[in-house]
């Protein structure tokens, strides 16, 4: 069976035996027959496969990678073309091809992950910001004139401007710009300080300690900042452990009380 020609030389002749490989193609029903001839079409198309994915290279992922994704793409549009419509392969190829690629670059290459909205206006912004450039002779753009040369407010402008920086992270083994074995991000990463909670604690039982009496402060301060046990301010106070431990509850749940109240 004869192979359908390479598009990179498709002559008035070959370009008539390439439709004729894709309407056998599409009369044939499932079987070895069929998915060989779907395989050397394939094939056949690869080449302009592979210039739709350089025309993504440089752009952080590998060739082979591209190649990969465009030649998924070409299988997807040689398994949807349908000859009878009239439109030449090549017409439905290319945009199936390119919107493959530029679908893994949205769905696989952003370290950070942006709604699709904010990744289209990123692609307005860097469009217009780019010619804009050229334009004005190497000076950046103002925000106003990027705004009017993409169409767009100046609000979705800042943030395409912003979803700019979000395709690529820094890595938190990174060393500072221009240090020479200094700390790394993450050693530089603050903690979360419990030592907080307590902080916030005491401001809000403050008021409530103020309003007891002298003799109910003592003995929580001797409980708990000086870590006595009831029996040993029971014994300095000259009163009953029970008592003590009666005053202790009741203090508490009053402190308790006024905080809360104080909170709503």
């Amino acid at each position: 069976m004869q192979a359908a020609p390479t598009p990179e030389l498709l002559s008035d002749a070959d370009a008539a035996s390439s439709d004729a490989a894709f309407r056998r193609l599409s009369t044939l029903p499932p079987g070895p027959e069929r998915e060989a001839l779907r395989n050397e079409t394939i094939c056949a198309w690869l080449p302009m496969a592979h210039r739709l994915a350089a025309r993504f290279r440089n752009r952080g992922e590998s060739m082979d990678d591209l190649r990969q994704v465009a030649a998924m793409g070409l299988v997807k549009a040689v398994d949807r073309y349908d000859p009878a419509r009239g439109k030449a392969f090549e017409t439905f190829a290319v945009p199936t091809v390119t919107g493959e690629l530029k679908r893994h670059f949205r769905d696989h290459t952003w370290d950070v992950h942006v709604p699709r909205r904010v990744q289209d206006l990123r692609n307005q912004v860097r469009t217009a910001r780019r010619d804009l450039a050229q334009r004005l002779g190497g000076r950046a753009p103002t925000c106003a004139e990027i705004a009017a040369e993409a169409g767009l407010p100046e609000e979705d402008v800042l943030l395409g401007l912003e979803a700019l920086e979000s395709y690529s992270a820094l890595s938190l083994d990174a060393e500072p710009a221009g240090g020479e074995g200094g700390t790394t991000l993450a050693d530089r990463l603050g903690s979360c300080d419990h030592a907080l909670d307590v902080a916030v604690d005491r401001e809000a039982v403050k008021p409530g300690l103020r309003t007891l009496p002298e003799r109910e402060r003592t003995i929580l301060y001797l409980r708990y900042f000086r870590d006595m046990t009831q029996g040993s301010i029971a014994e300095r106070l000259g009163i009953s452990q029970m008592h003590v431990s009666r005053l202790i509850s009741q203090s508490c749940e009053r402190v308790r009380a006024g905080a809360l109240e104080e909170a709503v």
